[in-house]
């Protein structure tokens, strides 16, 4: 039924959960400091996970938690206390791929369980066993066709299906990988890959170390596994039409910026497909251009990869970035700004408002330090600057820049 389908984001921190809840996700996915696979991340402590739930509930949203490492004999010892934790401040749902953890939970609280997609449920059969054992939800793996998810809701009706719609792919199945470890010690599996699988290659031959002979796809070089970002917002109502009913969008290391933007084009695709009139918007597409990715692929909704899924030259596109966020209405038209990245008095930015997809441009005038009240040419990052912007403007509030313009970060 579509009135359940729910959109999901990322939050790697407090500040990213709020602004993904913002932009209009309906449910933010998070970790701990612990026992979650996003040890990049900045994640939140114990405070900022009481303060994210009390946050989101009080919006009429939901808050997830993410136990879903593969865990080794030491990783048991500290989690039954946590559980607790996470049951006493009433978050929405764990999420968890092994066994042994979900037993756990069981044993220490009440909290639904949501099986990740690293347990690689890609059958109804499985399907079936995880809600026998308890589960309410079920993130599919990453490798199934609209029709496979289709027969799994058939064959299990009453159990919940999440599925990625959008964001960075992993070149193992459902991410179960050992390349990064093997590779550099890095246990993707515990959270640090290091996308070893995203890395240019050479071949070496036994008897000449040192001598790298180059291996082509193309003229770039070669990169084996260096998959495109998934990509739905074209054929979301074909996935909500069979049966799924949460929409995930990756992306926990990501800036507020990726999720602002990400949220709110599939937030308006969701919203048109709730109203029973889902027509793709050109502006939807527009938006999911302007930050850094890899090129989209529509992954394996349609059937088996083939070579056009792969970046070949292993680049990431970037077209802008985050320029300041809006802290204070000081008047109409007068705000007080934390800068993000360095940007020029009168220099064109534009403003990412929640639930407005198209761009819109403005210039920063007046650009002030509130200390001196100084005009100055240009900001610094982490500084706070009063000026005028001649458009209305809320707290919260992104502003974001052409990346090309200035050596820039994401944030």
């Amino acid at each position: 039924m579509t009135h359940e389908t729910e959109l999901l984001a990322p939050a790697g921190n407090l500040e990213k959960l709020k602004t993904v809840l913002r932009y209009g996700a309906d449910a933010a996915y998070l970790g701990g400091k612990a026992f979650n696979l996003r040890a990049g991340s900045s994640n939140f402590s114990m405070d900022s996970l009481r303060e994210g739930v009390e946050y989101a509930h009080r919006l009429g949203k939901r808050v997830y938690v993410t136990l879903n490492i593969i865990a080794h004999n030491r990783d048991v010892k500290g989690l039954p206390n946590f559980i607790k934790f996470l049951e006493e401040i009433k978050v929405d749902a764990v999420i968890v791929a092994d066994i042994g953890i979900m037993s756990l939970v069981k044993e220490h609280s009440n909290l639904p369980i949501h099986v990740s997609t690293q347990a690689s449920t890609a059958n109804w059969m499985t399907a079936k066993a995880f809600k026998d054992m308890g589960a309410k939800r079920v993130v599919l793996a990453r490798e199934l066709g609209l029709d496979e998810i289709k027969a799994i809701k058939d064959k299990v009706p009453d159990l919940e299906l999440e599925v990625f719609v959008h964001g960075a792919m992993c070149m193992t199945y459902s991410g179960r990988c050992t390349m990064s470890s093997y590779m550099t010690n890095r246990d993707s599996n515990h959270g640090m890959c290091a996308n070893s699988c995203r890395w240019k290659y050479a071949l070496v031959e036994e008897k000449r170390p040192g001598v790298y002979y180059p291996v082509y796809e193309d003229d770039t070089g070669n990169y084996l596994y260096n998959s495109r970002d998934l990509c739905t917002i074209e054929f979301l109502d074909k996935i909500i039409e069979a049966g799924v009913s949460g929409l995930k969008i990756e992306g926990r290391n990501r800036g507020i910026l990726y999720g602002a933007t990400t949220v709110n084009a599939y937030r308006a695709a969701l919203d048109s497909f709730k109203k029973g009139s889902f027509t793709v918007e050109q502006d939807w597409i527009n938006e999911l251009e302007t930050y850094r990715h890899r090129g989209y692929t529509t992954g394996f909704f349609f059937g088996k990869l083939d070579r056009h899924a792969q970046r070949l030259d292993g680049k990431s596109d970037e077209n802008y970035v985050l320029a300041g966020v809006v802290k204070t209405v000081i008047s109409p038209g007068h705000y007080l700004v934390t800068a993000r990245n360095k940007f020029l008095n009168e220099q064109e930015i534009e403003a990412v408002r929640p639930g407005v997809l198209t761009k819109t441009k403005i210039k920063a005038l007046d650009i002030a330090n509130p200390q001196n009240n100084n005009i100055s040419p240009d900001t610094k990052p982490g500084y706070d600057y009063l000026m005028t912007l001649d458009v209305p403007l809320e707290p919260g509030d992104l502003l974001r820049v052409r990346s090309a313009e200035h050596d820039l970060e994401e944030n």
